[in-house]
């Protein structure tokens, strides 16, 4: 298929694979005996009706933003980093003690804390990363386990050395510490401005300097850049780090901004979502900013939703599933060679009936 068709593809695919999910939601909500019209306008409302609404959609995207950003950098370096959850954990066990410990507030905690919370992702990515290319372990196993270390490493924190009085949670973060928001009303903060600019960072940076080149050259075929003289293995390494350090990032992004302190279930599925949500984009990182915002307005309005029409919020679960379904399913045949083939034979068909016209 040729790369035209396959950017195409690319935009296709996850483009159908939302609105077949969003059809067979209505056909759960007519079975439910609910109006699938006012429910997904009443699901729209809840995410986009009024400023507190944008705002609170906009917050639940943040972490999705930085997650899926950790997944889309390590993949195009073709190394599959599954980590993300225990990064983004790390990230916010940083950013607490540097809040609650240091001493230090205002405007240089804030600083201090964003930049302890991407110091700690990029060395929790760092650890899978060097067994990886040393001793040839299979970095999307150790990087998974490492999620439950850290896991239990933050239990460790909220329960036991920073735990707040009788109750299992830390003290919270000083309120001069904390992120501010971007406009009064609304709940997102500058968190939120940060995920998207870094982004766009990240799309800079694979897509037009030559260090981006040579990391996705690694990624799409690491033997060929290797006899082309290219450091694979440092380029690996550093694609942990990298993605390691934008998941510690929104870690302590989201417990300066939304969270404020450590707390039983925090960061729960951050990071597996992060992943799907980057496939869905197609490992764009531009991309992979919308996809997060579409989950996180259905995340948002689901409340609204149940409200309205008595729908309950898991239809709006099962919307997300389902579109990660299509997706995988659609990119992995839009890369048979029997489907593209079948395209091809269209295609050489239709030109020749132009030609013949």
């Amino acid at each position: 298929m040729k790369k035209g068709k396959q950017s195409l593809a690319g935009v296709i695919v996850p483009v159908l694979s939302i609105l077949l999910a969003l059809l067979i939601g209505a056909i759960i909500m007519l079975c439910l005996g609910a109006n699938p019209g006012l429910a997904m306008k009443s699901l729209a409302i809840g995410a986009f009706g009024s400023k507190p609404n944008i705002g609170t959609t906009l917050a639940k995207a943040t972490p999705l933003i930085f997650t899926s950003l950790c997944a889309c950098f390590a993949y195009k370096c073709g190394v599959f980093n599954l980590g993300g959850e225990g990064q983004f954990i790390m990230g916010s066990i940083a950013a607490i003690y540097v809040t609650l410990v240091t001493g230090i507030t205002g405007v240089p905690a804030m600083i201090l804390a964003l930049l302890a919370g991407a110091v700690a992702g990029g060395f929790w990515g760092f650890l899978p990363g060097i067994l990886k290319i040393t001793r040839g372990q299979n970095e999307m196993i150790i990087s998974i386990m490492f999620n439950y270390i850290a896991t239990l490493l933050m239990g460790v924190v909220y329960t036991n050395w920073l735990r707040d009085g009788s109750v299992p949670q830390t003290a919270s973060v000083p309120k001069e510490s904390q992120l501010p928001r971007v406009i009064t009303g609304m709940r997102f903060t500058w968190g939120f401005v940060i995920a998207v600019i870094l982004g766009f960072i990240i799309y800079y940076l694979l897509y037009r300097t030559s260090a981006g080149f040579k990391i996705r050259a690694v990624g799409i075929n690491s033997t060929a850049a290797r006899f082309n003289g290219f450091p694979v293995r440092k380029y690996m390494l550093l694609s942990f780090i990298v993605s390691g350090a934008i998941a510690g990032l929104g870690g302590s992004v989201e417990l300066l901004g939304t969270q404020f302190r450590l707390i039983n279930g925090f960061a729960s599925g951050y990071g597996f979502d992060g992943v799907a949500m980057a496939l869905i984009g197609q490992l764009n990182p531009v991309a992979t900013i919308f996809v997060a915002l579409f989950f996180a307005a259905l995340r948002a309005g689901a409340t609204t939703m149940q409200a309205a029409t008595g729908v309950p919020t898991s239809v709006s679960d099962i919307i997300q599933a389902l579109v990660i379904v299509f997706t995988v399913a659609g990119m992995a045949l839009s890369k048979l060679p029997e489907f593209t083939a079948f395209l091809q034979r269209r295609a050489h068909r239709r030109e020749k009936e132009v030609t013949g016209a």
